[in-house]
Order: C-alpha cells, then structure tokens, then sequence
C-alpha cells in the first residue's frame, strides 16, 4: 500500500502522465482540488479529453452557471470550460478523460468576467 498526501500532490493531480503522481498513465487523470474564493481555473478547452468537474463542497461558477455539492459539469471535447470559486473551502473532483500530455489550450479572451456569481 502506498500512502500520501493531497498536500504533496500538483494542484491536486493525483493520477496521470506526469509527476509527481500516484498512478501514472496517460489514459485518465484525475485531481482533487481545493479553492478559496476568488480563485479560478482560466477558461480553456482540451481537444482530445473530456473534462468532468463534481463540486463536492463550496459553490462556484462553471461556465456561467452557479455549482454547488454534488452538481456535475461535463465539457466535451473542444467546449471551454471555466471555473471561479465562490467560497473559501469550495472542492471539486476533476477527471479528463483521455489524459494526453499538451491537450489543454487556454481562451484567454474569453475569461469570466470579475464580477461573475458574487
């Protein structure tokens, strides 16, 4: 059995092709990630992956669209996806699927404005 911490982890990747990982592999990755308000993941797209993001405590706003615990955001190959924390303490899970190296591309031009959600 292994042990770690999600401390020791990239911003949370736990499992994919880099490191440090858990379960290295190309074939999904996956991070457990935790925010305080304010904080955001620019807006971006993978052209290969499928991106899903459960938020499991917190609110944020994904695409536009207020999250909360248990709501489930899935971003298809080639449709941005954005995120902003709304609360200190927000966690989501993130899993993209494959998880090719080099297949995230930033829209930089297409933030979320400032002012999103609150």
């Amino acid at each position: 059995m292994k042990r770690a911490h999600l401390d020791e982890m990239t911003r949370g990747w736990l499992v994919g092709d880099f490191e440090p990982s858990l379960y290295r592999t190309s074939d999904v990755e996956v991070a457990v990630q935790r925010r305080g308000r304010g904080e955001r993941d620019p807006r971006h797209c993978h052209r290969i992956a499928t991106e899903i993001v459960v938020v499991v405590s917190g609110r944020a706003v994904l695409n536009g669209e207020v999250f909360g615990p248990g709501d489930i955001a899935v971003a298809e190959p080639g449709e941005p996806m954005d995120l902003l924390a709304l609360e200190d303490g927000t966690a989501t899970v993130c899993v993209k699927i494959p998880g090719p190296r080099g297949d995230k591309y930033l829209l930089e031009d297409e933030a979320i404005p400032n002012d999103a959600g609150g």
